[in-house]
């Protein structure tokens, strides 16, 4: 073999090294973009859960208010309905 197909040879082994080294590069350059993406999508997952179990726990409160609420009216219609029955006893005396 010649000297100069030896150098062919390599430089041809070479280019065929900087294209697989290339592809590689770049496969490596779309994962890291799909990493970027996926750690940007649970990031806005964990703000929207954030946010959700605000919103639960104020809910929870309103409920907590509406239930207090609701019993309170309640004893005062209880203690009107006693007071108007008292009431129509005493007049029917």
């Amino acid at each position: 073999m010649s000297d100069t197909s030896v150098i062919d040879n390599a430089t041809k082994r070479l280019a065929l090294a900087l294209d697989a080294l290339e592809a590689a590069v770049e496969r490596r350059q779309e994962a890291d973009r799909g990493e970027e993406s996926l750690a940007a999508q649970i990031q806005a997952l964990g703000t929207d859960r954030s946010k959700l179990a605000a919103d639960l726990d104020a809910a929870a409160a309103h409920s907590r208010r509406l239930a207090t609420t609701n019993r309170e009216i309640a004893r005062r219609l209880d203690a009107a309905i006693d007071t108007i029955r008292a009431v129509l006893e005493a007049n029917d005396r």
